[in-house]
């Protein structure tokens, strides 16, 4: 006998490994609900939509066994000894893109003699034999490069010499403006509450009360129909001016122009292919400029395919390198948001009420001041995975280890993302204060601690000469005060 077994993260409309006929397992894996302490929304995102998925594929016929979080068979390994002693010996699922996910499969099913059909993820445009062929003789990682090929081969905003429309294959350094003082953000429609929202909130409650984040705060898309609607009122809302304030930062402002796309693109309620399809359609019709549609593009099909690829190819590399060698413990104030520093808190505390922060945020607040504070990436690495709604292994290993920790060394970038407190204010509405002194404090203290590796790297070696130059009271006061503010840590 067959069976299907679909994971939390693969809701798609159209599925490789379902078949008529053929019963599926609707499972909440333990990797996905109980293996850390997730955020609650991210739990009630997994069910709801779980539960909706359900009623989607039994109107279609499918006979659905689902696997509730709570039971022993939830865990991977179990349900496929379940699934031998009923005499099933082939299943069909597609491909998980999660390590841990795929060892246990593939341990059990040797162990159990139970024969794997493993189905292209629609998850993503890349499959990994093109991303091993392009990759094959390079010894180096550049999105840029990346981003350039996958453009021409897929012809996405090129000319028919396969050059790119415009003149620049990237317009990112036109999309760096501030957000108007005094200028609203748009107003976003949210899903209205439906019956699978609110199941999963009783759920959330009953059984995962102890773990952070608000669930009266949650507004996200469920099922098939909203997802769509979320994308199309994006496309007609924020996209025109999403590329100008993609790096924006505002402190009581969740989304500004954003998608807010990763949520229901990382547990398949949209397709990537779906996404570029409707965006390149509707682009002429809502005006929407060059600079908002490519950096838009690149984020799809730069940014997140190249972190997969990296997650497949050095993914388990990435998660046991530690190349600052930091031991720190993140402390509670960090998941609680009182840490002293008004970005900090104030975003850990969007963090908790949403899920939620755009990739600024995560880049040069939280991930830069982290790294300035020394913490294990492996801390960083948990602390990423259990607030954001969006966080799943793939995302999040090349992007702790990797991006924001520069932990791999840089095995895909060219420096760690660091800087003091002028580019926060620069980019965002905070005003200078206390936080100024500490955030810089730190920044001078990591460049003088990590003087020999700053001095080979030519983008930020010159700041080794503004922090010569300083005086010894000045340079010392930086010190003391990024000293003070670790021990109290």
């Amino acid at each position: 006998m067959d069976a299907t077994i679909i994971f939390p993260h693969q809701l798609f409309k159209e599925h490789p490994a379902i078949q008529k006929g053929r019963i599926c397992y609707l499972v909440e894996e333990f990797l996905f609900f109980r293996q850390y302490h997730f955020h609650k929304q991210k739990i009630l995102l997994h069910r709801a939509s779980m539960k909706a998925y359900c009623d989607f594929l039994m109107s279609q016929q499918i006979t659905i066994e689902y696997v509730e979080a709570w039971e022993d068979k939830a865990d991977i390994r179990i349900l496929l000894t379940a699934l031998s002693s009923k005499r099933i010996t082939q299943i069909h699922f597609a491909d998980p893109v999660d390590e841990w996910l795929t060892k246990r499969i593939d341990s059990s099913c040797k162990k159990l003699a139970i024969t794997k059909t493993v189905y292209p993820t629609p998850q993503f445009l890349n499959n990994m034999a093109e991303a091993n062929t392009y990759f094959e003789n390079k010894t180096t990682y550049f999105q840029t490069a990346f981003y350039i090929d996958q453009r021409k081969r897929r012809k996405l905003l090129t000319t028919g010499a396969n050059e790119p429309v415009g003149g620049r294959w990237s317009y990112d350094a036109d999309n760096r403006l501030k957000f108007p003082k005094g200028q609203a953000a748009p107003v976003i429609q949210f899903p209205a509450n439906n019956k699978f929202v609110e199941e999963a909130a009783g759920y959330v409650t009953e059984h995962f009360s102890h773990h952070y984040g608000i669930i009266s705060a949650f507004n996200y898309p469920v099922n098939f129909v909203d997802a769509e609607k979320w994308l199309d009122e994006f496309i007609e809302t924020r996209f025109e001016k999403f590329g100008i304030y993609e790096d924006a930062i505002v402190a009581k402002e969740n989304y500004l122009h954003h998608a807010v796309l990763s949520p229901l693109l990382n547990i398949g309620l949209l397709t990537p292919q779906q996404v570029i399809h409707r965006v390149m359609a509707s682009a002429v019709k809502y005006k929407v400029p060059l600079n908002s549609l490519e950096g838009f593009i690149r984020q799809v099909t730069g940014w997140r395919e190249f972190i997969r690829i990296i997650y497949e190819r050095e993914g388990n590399r990435q998660r046991t390198k530690n190349f600052w060698g930091f031991s720190r413990k993140i402390p509670a104030s960090f998941w609680q948001g009182n840490t002293g520093i008004t970005p900090i808190d104030n975003t850990i505390k969007k963090i908790l009420k949403t899920g939620y922060c755009h990739h600024i945020e995560r880049l040069m607040l939280l991930g830069n001041f982290m790294l300035l504070c020394e913490f294990d990436p492996d801390e960083v690495y948990r602390w990423f995975m259990e607030l954001f709604i969006d966080s799943y292994d793939w995302v999040m290993v090349p992007n702790v280890y990797g991006m924001t920790q520069f932990a791999d060394g840089g095995l895909m970038t060219t420096k760690p993302y660091i800087s003091g407190s002028n580019y926060i204010l620069k980019m965002s509405d905070y005003k200078k204060g206390a936080w100024c002194g500490v955030w810089d404090g730190l920044f001078w203290r990591f460049m003088q601690l990590n003087r020999d590796f700053f001095a080979g790297n030519p983008r930020l070696g010159m700041l080794l000469k503004t922090l010569d130059k300083m005086s010894d009271e000045k340079r010392n006061d930086h010190f003391k005060i990024a000293e003070d503010f670790l021990q109290s840590l």
